[in-house]
């Protein structure tokens, strides 16, 4: 991002190739094992919702550094090969000075699109759908049970209906979040044709940006919606969290 964000100010390249084949190359990587994570992150919700007794079998601290690494190694591989077929490392940079730029072929745009956006957008899309399902099953079965228990107590009735509301919120944040950052980019890598080349190289740096700005809205999101996080954060703004048994602290 500072690199994305001189080239913003400067409006053009300032920099030597090297640091142009750096960046390019980073751009590609960090972007494909960030949208992979977020979606191993969707499988991970459903193991544990959906078999909770077996997911605590399998999934270890050491099965998830197995799989994190091997995410980051697979996409360290998958952009090294489409960069090098595309004659990234093979070719002299044309600087000129203003330009960092990497074509990429119509297959590779393709394959790219489908193995960074089409499958990992479809496994979130999926998966969530199947986790709101089941949230929304647990929360009928406490609302029956509940019914059972104290039919007369309205108050009982409506904890299920708020915990289904907030799944719903929060599975559509996400979801809408991670659209609102790569739909664009797509979209408009595809109408290279369509548009000047004057503007598009300037509408394509301000959709990367955009890109690349989901990876920082992820983890915002995704601990703000844990209440752990939530009185973890108060306690350290209301400077409490120093003070004894600042972890067994009710905070609202």
């Amino acid at each position: 991002m500072p690199l994305q964000f001189v080239w913003f100010i400067e409006s053009c390249w300032m920099f030597s190739t090297t640091i142009c084949a750096f960046f390019n190359f980073m751009s590609f990587h960090l972007t494909s094992a960030s949208v992979h994570n977020v979606a191993l992150i969707a499988v991970d919700r459903y193991m544990a919702l959906s078999n909770p007794f077996l997911y605590s079998k399998i999934v270890t601290v050491n099965l998830g550094i197995v799989v994190a690494s091997l995410n980051w190694l697979f996409s360290f591989g998958y952009n090294f090969a489409l960069l090098y077929d595309n004659g990234f490392f093979t070719t002299s940079l044309t600087l000129c000075p203003s330009e960092c730029l990497i074509i990429v072929n119509e297959m590779w745009a393709f394959v790219d699109l489908v193995v960074v956006f089409v499958l990992p957008c479809s496994v979130m899309f999926v998966l969530y759908l199947k986790i709101f399902a089941i949230a929304r099953k647990h929360a009928n079965a406490i609302r029956a049970a509940n019914t059972q228990g104290n039919p007369n107590n309205r108050h009982t009735h409506n904890v299920p209906k708020r915990s289904e509301r907030k799944a719903a919120k929060v599975l559509g944040i996400l979801v809408s979040v991670f659209l609102l950052c790569l739909v664009p980019y797509y979209i408009c890598s595809f109408m290279a044709d369509s548009i000047p080349s004057y503007i598009f190289n300037d509408v394509m740096n301000y959709m990367s940006a955009l890109l690349y700005l989901n990876s920082m809205f992820n983890p915002v999101i995704y601990a703000l919606f844990y209440p752990w996080f939530q009185k973890s954060m108060k306690l350290i703004l209301t400077r409490r969290v120093c003070t004894k048994d600042s972890s067994l602290m009710q905070v609202k």
